[in-house]
């Protein structure tokens, strides 16, 4: 673990992207050589096996059946049989020729034998070429009829063991040839069945091809060809991972490096909040994640921002609201305080009145009156209910509150504001006046907005003059100027006037 509690990150996605990339390289050389390996082994296997077993047929092609059919048939008889154990006892093939020649078989089996040593000293690859008698198809053992010189004479007569791949095959019929590896090495054999004329099955030729050096090259050559293939693809793989380098994880570490620095303050701008600012223009998914992050963090930032200065604004409302409270007067809040907007209540207006109404013709009085009525209150309710008409009334309260900070706001009916204008507020009255009525144009016309939110209100003012007896007076004047205005308003909408 770290020290921040984080789990320490041990394999991060550049390491898997390389590691997954150079496996899959490395395999597929490595499969593409052993495949290619197997390929050329078997057209190497496929040329010696039609050499042997090309040279057995032109070999059986020469070779006299009937012959054949008198030899084997006096090397099989019990007589010869238990001659050539002496023979073979006593190394002496003296015994053989001569008895070969008692039957009249010696010279046709010289030359045949001839014959086999001129094959085997001009095909290049031909080790051994003889002719043998197979069994049936069950049995285990064969018997030799002519071998090369290389051979003693006993050798024929000689049963040997059938070699494993040739057990269970049918000799009657030529046989597929067969690469095996025993005690003579490595081999390619092949056999061709030979026939009497009446169609007999006599013999079969053998050729065996050595296979030692093909065998030993080849092994050789595979070695040669997986070093090859692993140093090709290790060149291929250096470039492949410097491009995956330049591309992916470089600019993946930059982004991820740029994160770290990312430290989002209300108090800080972009650079110095650590905004990532780098120069990515790969027309990728990786400039898509560079751009959605970079967008997230100014995001990020904005919305503090937007905080930061909605709690302002909240800071700054709830210090009119008590300056209000203190313009009011020291009186029971319940009493005189809207419990919906917190501005001065009825009763306090009522109160606010009589107490002006007793100073109204001192010299240096001067005063203005702002009557507001709030459009569509009962719209707002019919159709989105009740906490949404509150919503809407107490939202135009605070455009109102807003714009006359220095003069006190009462609700004097269900959707009706008065404000008595002193001051600050009474000095730039006109410029109040415009402002507030801008503020409703703005707010209604913000229609992407839920219909709650879109404040709107009919606003007229009215300034006290020395003809004026009383409060009530102005009052009403700007109460006229009022309804004039929302009736204008309703007019331009195509609405009936009287329409609350």
């Amino acid at each position: 673990m770290s020290s921040d509690g984080k789990k320490a990150r041990s394999f991060s996605v550049g390491k898997k992207i390389y590691l997954f990339v150079g496996l899959t390289v490395f395999t597929a050389a490595l499969f593409v050589a052993i495949i290619s390996h197997f390929i050329n082994a078997n057209r190497i296997d496929d040329y010696f096996k039609r050499l042997a077993r090309d040279t057995a047929r032109n070999f059986a092609s020469g070779v006299d059946a009937d012959y054949m059919a008198r030899l084997r048939e006096v090397i099989e008889s019990q007589e010869y049989q238990t001659l050539r154990d002496q023979a073979e006892e006593a190394e002496d093939e003296a015994v053989i020729e001569a008895y070969l020649r008692d039957k009249g078989l010696w010279e046709d089996y010289k030359k045949i034998r001839d014959e086999i040593m001129v094959n085997l000293n001009n095909m290049e690859g031909v080790k051994y070429l003889y002719l043998v008698a197979w069994g049936g198809k069950e049995d285990l053992y064969d018997m030799y009829l002519i071998t090369d010189e290389g051979d003693p004479l006993y050798t024929t007569g000689y049963y040997e063991e059938r070699e494993q791949e040739l057990l269970g095959i049918d000799a009657s019929m030529e046989v597929e040839p067969t690469i095996s590896h025993g005690d003579w090495g490595w081999l390619c054999s092949a056999f061709v069945p030979v026939y009497s004329g009446d169609g007999t099955l006599v013999c079969q030729v053998g050729c065996d091809v050595a296979m030692d050096d093909i065998i030993m090259e080849r092994r050789i050559n595979f070695m040669y060809i997986i070093l090859a293939a692993l140093l090709f693809t290790a060149a291929i793989l250096a470039g492949v991972m410097w491009l995956i380098r330049r591309t992916v994880i470089r600019p993946l570490d930059m982004i991820t490096a740029e994160m770290k620095r990312f430290s989002p303050s209300d108090s800080h701008d972009y650079e110095e909040s650590g905004v990532m600012n780098l120069e990515i223009s790969s027309n990728d998914e990786i400039e898509d994640i560079y751009n959605g992050i970079r967008s997230m963090q100014i995001r990020i930032l904005d919305y503090l921002d937007d905080i930061t200065a909605i709690q302002k604004e909240k800071e700054k409302a709830e210090v009119d609201i008590r300056q209000k409270e203190k313009e009011i007067g020291e009186i029971s809040k319940d009493a005189y305080r809207d419990p919906l907007t917190h501005v001065g209540s009825k009763i306090a207006y009522n109160k606010k009145i009589a107490e002006m109404n007793e100073t109204i013709h001192r010299p240096g009085t001067e005063f203005a009156i702002v009557m507001v009525d709030v459009n569509f209150l009962k719209l707002i309710n019919d159709r989105h209910g009740h906490a949404a008409g509150d919503s809407y009334l107490a939202g135009c309260c605070d455009v109102i509150c807003r714009i006359y900070k220095h003069s006190p706001v009462f609700r004097i009916g269900g959707d009706e504001f008065t404000v008595i204008l002193t001051g600050e507020d009474y000095r730039n009255r006109e410029e109040r006046l415009e402002e507030v009525r801008t503020a409703f144009t703005e707010a209604y016309h913000r229609t992407d907005g839920d219909p709650w939110l879109r404040f709107s209100a009919a606003s007229g003012m009215a300034v006290y003059s020395a003809a004026d007896n009383s409060v009530e007076a102005v009052f009403g004047r700007a109460d006229k100027l009022m309804y004039a205005e929302k009736a204008k308003f309703k007019q331009s909408l195509g609405m009936d006037p009287k329409e609350r």
